[in-house]
């Protein structure tokens, strides 16, 4: 499925950078393909438009922040949060045509992050739950850009099967790589699932967890909310208990930003944020390496021999029939790279 040719994907809500990010300035992103610019007033509102001057064309990121408007950094046309042009130097005390604009986008803040929609959504920023929990820190973690599709990186968050091998280096145990297959219940938009994991509790492991345990076992609460973002609540059997949030927003068909942070119910003074980060890292980038060799163009069909699979897989299954309904409902068809011939 080729994200930026699949107009539906447009009506949901992506995280697209951090907020804080806006501290210095306007910061440009691509989203589905499409180049926006986002900025940020003196009183913390947020504002997002096209990242292209209705006068000659030039990127309005390359500008600045004026009495909370953005003004184009090529001739200083001024621009509001509406997209409204509120000032051509040029031509002082004369009207402005109501055409003389720039699109606007839906824009938000929530969990430190700014989140975009393009068109009207669906449904609603995430919830997760986590970030209301008494007792709970906020550790954040990535914010980069991985060569892969965002369908194949949040189908990887849901595959069990695969951590006793990429993993092995981290915390996968390859001496018992079967997996629980458990119950996967829908909802309108996503999915809840549990799993239970053996893993190999290494030293950098431990230092992340806070054991000294060398075997243990995840129990898993995963959530996919449709489409590209997850939630992985992590219970161990020594008490720690660890939410991972990851968003895998689409910038293209080939590339998505990894936006990434974690809520623990310890403290850093049993186990510092820089460890968290350094094991987590670690982990990520072994999924990096596998993940940036598979195709981007992931299919939705699951019956065409384009692919095989695995009752493991299932997840990953109720993923693409849930996006292939979705497309439909909306009159929409699947989109692909090209025509590839299954001999």
């Amino acid at each position: 499925m080729l994200v930026t040719q699949q107009p539906v994907l447009r009506r949901f809500w992506y995280a697209v950078m951090p907020v804080s990010l806006l501290d210095d300035g306007p910061k440009p992103f691509t989203l589905l393909g499409e180049k926006i610019v986002i900025w940020k007033s003196s009183t913390g509102e947020l504002s997002c438009l096209k990242d292209r001057c209705c006068h000659r064309t030039a990127r309005l990121s390359l500008g600045f922040v004026e009495n909370d408007n953005i003004v184009c950094g090529y001739h200083g046309w001024t621009f509001d949060g509406t997209g409204a042009c509120v000032r051509i130097p040029q031509r002082p005390g004369e009207p402005i045509s109501p055409k003389t604009c720039v699109p606007s986008y839906r824009v938000a803040e929530k969990y430190g992050y700014v989140w975009v929609a393009l068109d009207d959504p669906l449904t609603d920023i995430p919830h997760i739950a986590a970030h209301e929990r008494p007792g709970f820190r906020l550790v954040p973690e990535f914010y980069e850009s991985w060569k892969i599709g965002a369908l194949r990186l949040m189908e990887n968050s849901f595959d069990w099967a695969h951590v006793a091998y990429v993993h092995r280096g981290t915390f996968g145990s390859e001496s018992r790589p079967e997996v629980e297959n458990r119950e996967v219940v829908p909802n309108d938009y996503g999915f809840v699932t549990t799993t239970a994991i053996p893993v190999v509790v290494s030293e950098e492991a431990q230092k992340a967890v806070g054991t000294t345990d060398t075997e243990s076992v995840r129990h898993i609460e995963a959530t996919w909310f449709m489409p590209f973002a997850r939630s992985l609540a992590i219970r161990y059997p020594h008490g720690l208990e660890q939410t991972l949030i990851t968003c895998a927003t689409p910038m293209d068909d080939d590339t998505c930003m990894i936006c990434q942070w974690v809520y623990r119910n310890d403290t850093e003074e049993q186990v510092s944020a820089a460890d968290v980060i350094a094991f987590d890292r670690a982990v990520t980038a072994e999924d990096k390496l596998i993940l940036e060799s598979c195709d981007a163009d992931v299919p939705l069909s699951t019956q065409d021999g384009e692919e095989m699979h695995m009752p493991s897989d299932r997840p990953g299954i109720v993923m693409r029939r849930m996006l292939g309904k979705l497309l439909k409902e909306h009159g929409q068809s699947e989109q692909r790279r090209q025509e590839i011939k299954v001999a």
